[in-house]
């Protein structure tokens, strides 16, 4: 569900040409920047320094599973702008510019599971997720900017069902001693090792791998602004 406010069309220039956007992608995920790149997006890439774990404590006890990831992703990119919007003061910022905030979680059992960061948490989540179904959640929220300050927002959250197969206890503790699935939403990877145990999926594939393409899209639009803009702004 998108929650837009109002925007400044993005029309092409006086020449036709479509104006360049510089996509700022709020992430130090290297499966969401691959994604943007096989897709014909070279985006910026800055860092929040958001404190996940704080931000999802703070919320109401009673906040549900999607409110949480989307939190979570604006949390991103607020954190992402408010450093743009600094260095614009200092410097001419381009016309258009769109910070995009991500975050998922695997929710499973009633519960959301993120980063397991330990061998005998990814462990413990696999003898859970093993032969059975959960539902990855991608929070997105998607900033444009002009003059140093937010235009528009919109923001929306995708719900993947995956299907997991059951790994060999011999394949189990290899894909573990890999150290991939501690530091990924649900301990596993469509994209990487983890895919070997993925029996299928029901909704976005790059959703799961971590930025989906659809609703990115459908944000952009959102906030007055289109795909072909992303490609003419390759630059950067």
């Amino acid at each position: 569900m998108a929650s837009p406010v109002a925007a400044r069309p993005g029309d092409p220039g006086p020449d036709g040409a479509v104006a360049p956007v510089l996509f700022v992608l709020a992430s130090a995920s290297p499966a969401r920047l691959s994604v943007l790149r096989a897709a014909g997006v070279e985006p910026s890439v800055r860092v929040s320094s958001v404190d996940e774990d704080a931000v999802a404590s703070a919320l109401p006890e009673q906040t549900g599973p999607a409110e949480v990831v989307a939190a979570l992703a604006r949390a991103k990119a607020v954190d992402v702008a408010d450093g743009l919007a600094v260095q614009a003061r200092d410097a001419d910022a381009p016309a258009h510019t769109v910070i995009v905030g991500c975050d998922s979680m695997l929710h499973i059992d009633g519960r959301l599971q993120g980063k397991p960061h330990t061998v005998e948490a990814a462990r413990e989540r696999w003898a859970t997720m093993a032969g059975r179904s959960g539902d990855l959640l991608t929070g997105h929220c998607l900033l444009r900017i002009a003059d140093g300050r937010v235009i528009a927002e919109a923001e929306g959250v995708c719900s993947t069902t995956v299907r997991f197969g059951t790994p060999s206890q011999a394949e189990l503790e290899a894909y573990l001693a890999s150290r991939e699935p501690l530091e990924v939403a649900g301990a596993f990877t469509l994209d990487g090792l983890g895919g070997w145990f993925v029996d299928s999926l029901e909704g976005d594939p790059s959703s799961v791998i971590g930025i989906g393409l659809p609703l990115v899209r459908t944000l952009l639009r959102d906030v007055g602004l289109d795909v072909a803009q992303l490609w003419a702004g390759n630059a950067r």
